[in-house]
């Protein structure tokens, strides 16, 4: 079963003015469609791997075969990066979150000030293209900030992402130009927390 582009949830213009409407429509469009057009091009032959979904085939990317692995790295994670990307951010959002997930940031990093500013030190020191993470880890049974180049994802280290930030330029460079920091400080303004706490809670749960 071929892959396929998630709709938003939201229209392109949503997220303005933290996340412009041009920036919106090209990243989802046009840069997640080119990763799953590229990941069901590398996948093609392989019905066995066709049949899996995103979340098991990177759990298991040391089982894909060599020749396509890199592939599916780059395409894979790129896919399920973008579509994690798109549902934790939403129009009106932001604000300090409250519940499960204030509980858990408070247990992982001491307060929610403590957590913004380590996402934001990952994301500004993260070399090149990659992601700022925040993700539950099953051993520890807590939320870590993680931060991986490329699209490379936390699925593959046995880490469950319940929150991300993309710092590739073109998620804001339209917009901010070449001021990461700028975009990391007003990209807290669409962060959807139920949303967040739905993912954490799936995680907990082994799902």
């Amino acid at each position: 079963m071929a892959h396929t582009l998630p709709q938003l949830p939201y229209a392109f213009n949503a997220l303005e003015p933290h996340i412009d409407a041009q920036t919106m429509e090209i990243h989802s469009q046009k840069h997640h469609k080119a990763y799953v057009d590229n990941l069901n091009k590398a996948l093609d032959g392989h019905p066995d791997l066709q049949s899996q979904d995103i979340v098991t085939l990177l759990r298991n990317i040391k089982s894909v075969p060599e020749g396509i692995r890199q592939a599916v790295i780059n395409n894979g994670g790129g896919h399920h990066n973008h579509s994690l990307f798109w549902e934790i951010m939403g129009p009106g959002a932001g604000g300090e979150p409250t519940g499960a997930v204030a509980d858990a940031i408070k247990e992982g990093f001491g307060d929610f000030a403590a957590f913004k500013a380590k996402i934001k030190d990952n994301g500004l020191t993260q070399f090149g293209s990659g992601w700022s993470w925040v993700v539950y880890n099953p051993t520890s049974g807590k939320l870590e900030a993680v931060k991986l180049p490329n699209q490379n994802s936390p699925l593959m280290d046995g880490l469950v992402p319940v929150l991300g930030v993309d710092v590739w330029e073109h998620a804001y460079y339209l917009k901010y130009q070449n001021l990461r920091a700028a975009y990391l400080d007003a990209w807290w303004n669409t962060v959807n927390w139920k949303s967040v706490e739905a993912k954490l809670a799936a995680a907990k749960a082994g799902k």
